[in-house]
């Protein structure tokens, strides 16, 4: 390879696409090693660059793979070409089918060989069409012969990237081409005569796509963040950053190297990382990191193609952000050396001092997050120290109370450490260390019984005034000179006092352990201690009495009514006795019966079955039926013992076959004897024969006056038939008229001095009243007939008698009606009817009676 820069070529090196040739410096181009060429041709980029002023040059060398002969005395015939001419053919003309000559004339050899792939550089500028190779047949001096292509490119999508000339066989590219698009295509050739005749088989033509370092890398990602620790040695990994570049990784343009351009910022050193040139790994190599000072780095990286030629390879940038993480290289530290706080006695949960510590690590993160401890001057634990979660101190708060008598003041001594623990090398300050003095104040303690609660014995019944016990109670103020004054809080039975200034507990009363107060055995009293300090403190205490039994109650006999049968058999009484006291003073029980009056004993036997239990019976062969008292003496077994004669009523009565009480055997025994019996009865059977009389006697007067006739047939009293509907209103021409007129008058004076007109008569007239006559005081039978006719006759010429709301004036019509006169309607009769008997019912009925009745005397 010929070069010449112009300057001569001196110091000039070669380099190739291909690490099977290589380039010496005089320009020989060689193989580095044995290898069999796949193809007959071969295409080799050779690059020429200058190391002191980094300029390049390329150029395409191609190589055709001359065949050996198999047979050293056959040669092709045909016309002897030079040198050039042979490449010229070469290069411009395939001739994928050719000819062999045999003793029988020419014979064709299928694809005796392989077409070697077509190199086409990517981006060209054209002019388009552009020529790529010609494809020709020996048989085109014969006959005609057409050429076409077929493939993805040529007929298929995309279409018509490459043409052929038919007649010609010349092939061409007719747009520029990219490998990023497409990097390869595969074709076939076809060859065939005038009528379509296939005069050839198809070939296999590869179109390879060269690249041109046309694409710049792009970083996957335009920001990147990593971490490293503060302290980290050199070499300590960071990240890596990739970039990728769609130019063909095989060659110098898809070969991207990175390098960093920029740090931010520059402290302590401008060169704290670098990066592998061909990975992208980021890398520490400085010491120095330290987060308190700087915590973040801006880097900027830039990928350059053509192996990082900044000349000629493309470039592009991103930015790696470096956060120094924080590691626990810094302890905490007090603010001071001695804090102070003080605090009551008897108080909890009261924070007494607040501790302050500096930590240059990140905030509220376990390098920073303080722990404190008490490691001296608590030796019982009154004293914790908590972390408050967002200003980190240490807040020293009492858990267990304290009391000034017996520590008046706490040094202690802290530590603090972090939740972290310190990095590898980092010691402890000595200021991680102080003391905290704890004052503790005086206050008024309340006195306490040093016995709470107490317990004394003592038996029931001791006498009123009996000293019991001193119940007194400890001041713990010793250093106050304080009186202590004592009393009652709780006595239920009032039955203690106690003494106001020594405590001395006597009885108010007798001690009863039968009592309600009592439970089990035990009386319980609470007392009262009050101080006389400021403010004045009190105490409680109780005290609890157990009191031994005495033999202070006689037994009482169980049960107290009983039944038996008034003849001796299997029926007896089982009795028992029930005593307050509690063992021994209580059974075995003796039960007896007592001499006087001599018919019990006579009656009566008692058979003992254990200490507890005896039974009653009859020592007689009958019993009358009846209620009888019996007396029995129950001894218990107390010391000294006690005795009670109680009563038991015992029911004798008469017995069925299987001993039980008859009904009438209850009664008996209940006290009433057979007349007595017989004399209820019979009252029962009066009282109820007088109110069955009595209940005829209403049905029979009920019956009676249900059936007596009225003094008026009801189907003559035409009083019922008259009824009051309404009133109606006039027509629209006779709304004028004075509706004072139809006014209830409101004084005697204005009806009777009204001037005769249209009056309102269904209300009660205003005049004198007739006189009826007056009913005799005592009725005799034969004037009760009378005294009813007088009656009808003057209410019959009572005007003012009820019922005065019969008849109605509905309503005052005015003068001038258009309507007629209903005087003009005739009454008719389909026959002839007597209505004399309306001139008896009285004038009420007179004009009625004129109507129908009277036509003849009319």
């Amino acid at each position: 390879v010929k070069f010449n820069n112009c300057a001569g070529s001196k110091g000039v090196r070669y380099e190739t696409n291909s690490p099977d040739f290589k380039v010496r410096g005089d320009g020989t181009m060689y193989a580095a090693h044995q290898l069999q060429m796949p193809s007959k041709q071969l295409i080799l980029m050779v690059t020429a660059w200058d190391p002191q002023t980094l300029d390049r040059w390329e150029a395409i060398v191609r190589f055709l793979v001359a065949e050996k002969s198999q047979h050293s005395g056959h040669k092709p015939k045909g016309r002897k070409a030079v040198p050039g001419e042979v490449m010229q053919q070469q290069s411009d003309t395939l001739l994928p089918w050719r000819q062999h000559q045999s003793a029988n004339g020419l014979r064709r050899q299928k694809r005796d060989w392989v077409i070697p792939p077509i190199n086409v550089p990517e981006n060209s500028r054209g002019p388009f069409p552009q020529q790529l190779v010609r494809i020709r047949s020996d048989k085109d001096k014969e006959i005609h012969i057409r050429y076409s292509i077929t493939g993805v490119g040529a007929d298929q999508p995309p279409m018509e990237v490459f043409s052929i000339d038919p007649v010609s066989g010349r092939m061409y590219v007719t747009r520029p081409m990219d490998r990023e698009e497409r990097a390869s295509y595969h074709l076939r050739a076809h060859a065939v005569d005038m009528n379509g005749n296939k005069v050839e088989n198809p070939i296999d033509l590869y179109i390879y796509v060269i690249d041109m370092n046309d694409n710049r890398p792009e970083f996957i990602n335009q920001v990147y963040n990593g971490s490293v620790d503060e302290g980290s040695k050199p070499g300590t990994y960071v990240m890596t950053v990739t970039a990728n570049d769609a130019d063909d990784s095989t060659t110098a343009n898809g070969m991207v190297r990175y390098r960093i351009v920029t740090q931010t910022p520059q402290s302590p050193s401008q060169n704290m990382f670098t990066i592998n040139s061909e990975t992208g790994d980021i890398v520490t190599v400085a010491a120095g990191l330290d987060r308190e000072k700087v915590q973040q780095y801006i880097v900027i990286v830039q990928a350059t193609d053509m192996e990082g030629n900044l000349n000629y390879g493309l470039s592009n940038t991103a930015t790696a952000i470096i956060t120094v993480t924080d590691v626990n290289d810094n302890p905490p530290e007090f603010t001071t050396s001695t804090y102070s706080g003080e605090v009551p006695e008897n108080r909890v949960e009261v924070v007494v001092a607040n501790l302050t510590v500096m930590d240059r690590d990140q905030p509220h993160s376990p390098n920073w997050n303080a722990i404190y401890r008490i490691i001296s001057g608590d030796p019982s634990g009154h004293f914790t120290i908590r972390t408050d979660p967002v200003t980190n101190e240490g807040m020293v708060t009492v858990v267990k109370a304290v009391d000034y008598e017996m520590n008046r003041a706490f040094m202690l001594t802290v530590m603090v450490s972090n939740q972290a623990p310190l990095a590898s090398g980092i010691q402890m300050s000595f200021q991680s260390t102080a003391g905290v003095t704890i004052s503790v104040t005086d206050v008024n303690e309340a006195p306490y019984f040093p016995t709470n609660h107490k317990l004394i014995r003592l038996e029931e019944g001791v006498p009123t005034g009996t000293v019991l016990t001193t119940f007194s109670a400890v001041d713990p103020d010793r250093f106050m000179q304080q009186a202590v004054r004592y009393s009652k809080l709780s006595d239920p039975a009032n039955w203690l006092n106690i003494n106001a200034t020594n405590g001395q507990i006597t009885t108010a009363a007798v001690l009863d352990r039968e009592s309600d107060y009592i439970k089990n055995n035990v009386y319980e009293a609470t007392f009262l201690a009050a101080d006389n300090g400021i403010p004045p403190a009190s105490g409680t205490g109780t005290l609890q009495i157990y009191l031994i039994d005495i033999n202070d109650n006689a037994p009482e006999l169980l049960p107290k009514e009983a039944q038996i049968c008034e003849k001796p058999n299997l029926n007896v009484i089982n009795i028992t006795a029930a005593d307050a006291d509690i063992d021994p003073n209580v059974g075995p029980f003796v039960f007896e019966l007592p001499s006087v009056p001599s018919a019990v004993r006579k009656n009566w036997t008692i058979t003992r079955l254990n200490g507890d239990y005896a039974q009653l019976s009859l020592r007689i062969m009958y019993l009358e039926a009846g209620v009888y008292d019996v007396p029995i003496i129950v001894t218990d077994s107390g010391n000294p013992p006690l005795y009670n004669t109680s009563v038991i009523k015992v029911k004798v009565c008469p017995c069925d076959e299987n001993g039980d009480c008859t009904t009438i055997g209850a009664v008996a025994a209940a006290g009433l004897g057979t007349g007595a019996i017989i004399a209820i009865l019979i009252c029962i059977i009066i009282l109820l024969t007088m109110v069955l009389l009595f209940v005829v006697w209403m049905k029979r007067r009920e019956k009676e006056r249900h059936t007596k006739q009225l003094l008026i047939d009801p189907e003559d009293d035409v009083r019922d038939n008259i009824l009051k509907y309404d009133e109606e209103g006039g027509g629209e021409e006779d709304q004028d008229y004075d509706l004072s007129q139809l006014q209830q008058p409101e004084t005697m004076d204005h009806v009777l001095n009204k001037t005769p007109g249209v009056r309102r008569v269904d209300e009660r007239p205003i005049g004198a009243e007739p006189q009826y006559p007056i009913r005799p005081v005592i009725p005799h039978p034969g004037d009760i007939g009378d005294f009813i006719n007088e009656g009808l006759r003057a209410a019959d010429n009572d005007p003012t008698a009820p019922p005065y709301d019969s008849l109605l004036v509905f309503d005052y019509e005015g003068s001038g009606s258009t309507a007629g006169s209903v005087s003009s309607l005739n009454s008719s009769s389909s026959g002839d009817q007597d209505y004399d008997y309306l001139n008896d019912w009285g004038p009420r009925f007179k004009k009625l009676a004129d109507m129908y009745g009277g036509g003849e005397e009319d």
